[in-house]
């Protein structure tokens, strides 16, 4: 579990607002069930999705996430996996592959995470911002993420990665606004998993 509590680039729990962010929300609760639905609640409710409310800088590093209170899913997951791994609470990243309209081409990445939960194993969340025709909820044992698999090509990925893609990682530091990263969406078919 050493992988998915470490301190990285891009999970940067260690820097100084993320972990008075994460010890904020922990307050005096021991429960690390809790403490995940509350690090889970802020990630999803404080932190604008950024093409949802088109709103700039595009962010990767968790700590910048944090300070400017925006990010894609994938940076809004990279900011959950960082105050959760500031409190002791092993986190990964997840994917799935989603079609970008309503069915078909082009597809596209969409960032989550999966949080160790001692009860009951990995547990995936999705941080990525509820609005109408999107409720993700963290209830235990049960998956509430934000979008369901329904298409052909579409698809759950598996894995739960210490570590950004790379791909994600390309886009979000390339890209100069939140329209440029919509036109570049991260895609990666299942077979080319990293």
């Amino acid at each position: 579990m050493n992988l998915y509590l470490q301190s990285t680039e891009i999970i940067n729990w260690q820097h100084p607002a993320v972990l008075a962010t994460a010890r904020e929300l922990a307050g005096d609760q021991a429960d690390t069930t809790e403490i995940a639905r509350r690090c889970f609640e802020f990630v999803r409710d404080e932190i604008r999705h950024s093409w949802d409310y088109r709103r700039n800088p595009v962010t990767c590093v968790a700590s910048d996430v944090l300070a400017h209170a925006t990010g894609y899913c994938y940076a809004k997951s990279h900011l959950l996996a960082a105050l959760l791994r500031a409190n002791a609470i092993p986190a990964g990243l997840c994917y799935q592959r989603l079609s970008v309209g309503d069915s078909g081409p082009p597809y596209c990445l969409h960032g989550l995470n999966a949080v160790w939960l001692e009860e009951y194993g990995w547990y995936r969340i999705d941080a990525r911002g509820n609005k109408p025709g999107v409720d993700a909820r963290f209830c235990p044992p049960y998956e509430r993420l934000a979008f369901p698999v329904m298409q052909p090509d579409e698809a759950d990925l598996p894995e739960v990665w210490p570590e950004p893609l790379p791909v994600v990682v390309q886009v979000l530091t390339r890209c100069a606004t939140v329209e440029e990263v919509y036109e570049n969406l991260p895609d990666l078919r299942p077979a080319e998993e990293c």
